[in-house]
């Protein structure tokens, strides 16, 4: 398990809006991709696979707010989804949403932590 955070999310209840305030307060590149229904979101240079160029930088996303999404999100960078969904179980976390594909590029997951929060985790196709 990688462990490192990798990405972050964040809920809107007006993506306009939220995309030009995120725009144009703190410069983020904005892609809307509404085949996906989400919009990537730059923070950092990133290199030709869309990874982030600088060093401990992390981009994102932003969606409709709904549930369980209704806060922000981080993700974390996982090998194996199923192995630490598992794992999150066992420390006394619980699976919200199970691992899903994300296209042709990895899997995803969400997990609440002992305390109630709602987290992330990635697995890339490689």
């Amino acid at each position: 398990m990688n462990g490192r955070v990798t990405h972050f999310e964040i809920p809107a209840d007006d993506l306009e809006r939220a995309q030009m305030f995120y725009r144009d307060t703190f410069g983020w590149n904005i892609t809307p991709m509404p085949e996906m229904q989400y919009t990537l979101v730059g923070t950092t240079p990133s290199d030709e696979k869309g990874m982030p160029s600088t060093p401990g930088g992390i981009n994102g996303g932003m969606m409709r707010r709904q549930g369980p999404m209704t806060n922000p999100v981080i993700t974390i960078e996982v090998d194996d989804v199923d192995k630490s969904l598992e794992q999150v179980e066992k420390m006394g976390g619980k699976t919200v949403v199970g691992r899903q594909p994300v296209a042709d590029m990895g899997f995803t997951a969400y997990f609440e932590d002992t305390e109630g929060n709602l987290m992330g985790m990635w697995q890339s196709a490689r």
